[in-house]
């Protein structure tokens, strides 16, 4: 198999997140099918290559570059064009096309259907986040009745809900890095997210959405926004609760009922399978076989597909039309 090069403007500083943190676990998987390598194009890092650095050498045909930063992807796919490159999808939404050359490794299948219309000719694949085995429920007792972090979250949750719950539970509102993640949410009863309405300003998608299935995962009830990733795994009245449901009045109060019930998730660990480590393995090998195979057949072969290109989505509407005026005025002439 051909060597992979993750590629990230750095891993660490002000690139620091979430995405970061998914991607990088995304390659130490890979690590367990094929060589692979993090490789830095921004921040130069004494232990880690530089893009340009490793543009230099020869014989980049028995590599392949998987690209993943959202807002870089445009200038990145263009630097490589020469190259075998691969784009791990996250986020949706983010206004550039790929060429039918640059496969789509994506985390979610909100973001695989993203993908699938809007470049129908292109090789697709699925590849969730891990969830590790570090986020499991330790049944402990809860001594956190509401937990928050406060990243992420909309105006409605940080100014109007959370002070409506401090009146009446105690409320752990997170807004630094958390050493033991999983250790808080085995401390926490219900566990709120809401994302939407921060994805709605930088006008890209949550592309998996991790907190609230580590969160699930370590036996807590989830109140959360269902956009973009989330809609994947997140089914309000069976797994979860839909946050922001109507207006502040009726989430403080089903939230105080769950509180007040104690009610635990039943979640099996089955639920979780397809997001551990070993699917991801098994599937980080069938996409690199076929990936391998598709680099292979590239080089030998131009793609002659047509793609739905603006201009080409205009003629067609125009031979629609058409169409359907010889249909009604000339049928049977």
């Amino acid at each position: 198999m051909r060597k992979l090069y993750f590629l990230v403007p750095g891993t660490g500083g002000k690139f620091a997140c979430g995405g970061l943190w998914a991607e990088l676990k995304a390659f130490k998987l890979a690590q367990q099918v094929c060589i692979a390598e993090v490789v830095t194009y921004r921040q130069r890092e004494a232990d880690k290559p530089f893009l340009d650095d490793l543009l230099q050498e020869s014989n980049l045909d028995n590599a392949i570059f998987v690209i993943s930063w959202g807002f870089d992807i445009a200038p990145l796919a263009k630097k490589l064009q020469q190259h075998n490159v691969v784009y791990h999808a996250h986020s949706a939404g983010y206004k550039f096309s790929l060429p039918a050359s640059i496969p789509i490794i994506t985390v979610s299948r909100n973001t695989l259907g993203y993908w699938g219309q809007k470049a129908p000719n292109s090789l697709i694949y699925y590849l969730p986040n891990e969830i590790s085995y570090e986020f499991k429920n330790l049944h402990l007792e809860r001594d956190i009745d509401v937990l928050v972090q406060a990243r992420k979250s909309s105006e409605y949750l940080l100014k109007q809900l959370i002070p409506a719950l401090q009146q009446k539970s105690q409320v752990q509102v997170v807004d630094s890095y958390v050493e033991d993640l999983p250790g808080l949410f085995n401390r926490a009863k219900v566990y709120l997210y809401d994302s939407a309405e921060y994805w709605a300003q930088q006008n890209v998608s949550e592309g998996f959405g991790l907190q609230p299935m580590e969160a699930m995962a370590c036996g807590c009830q989830v109140f959360s926004s269902i956009n973009g990733g989330l809609s994947d795994y997140l089914d309000p009245g069976f797994n979860c609760y839909k946050i922001a449901g109507y207006s502040q009045e009726y989430d403080v109060d089903r939230i105080l009922k769950v509180i007040n019930a104690a009610i635990s998730p039943n979640l099996s660990e089955e639920f979780f399978a397809e997001y551990r480590p070993e699917n991801i393995i098994k599937r980080w090998q069938v996409i690199l076989e076929e990936l391998n195979a598709f680099f292979d057949h590239k080089k030998n072969y131009p793609g002659n597909i047509p793609s739905l290109t603006r201009g080409r989505l205009f003629n067609l509407s125009i031979q629609k039309i058409r169409n359907k005026f010889r249909k009604k005025y000339f049928q049977g002439l």
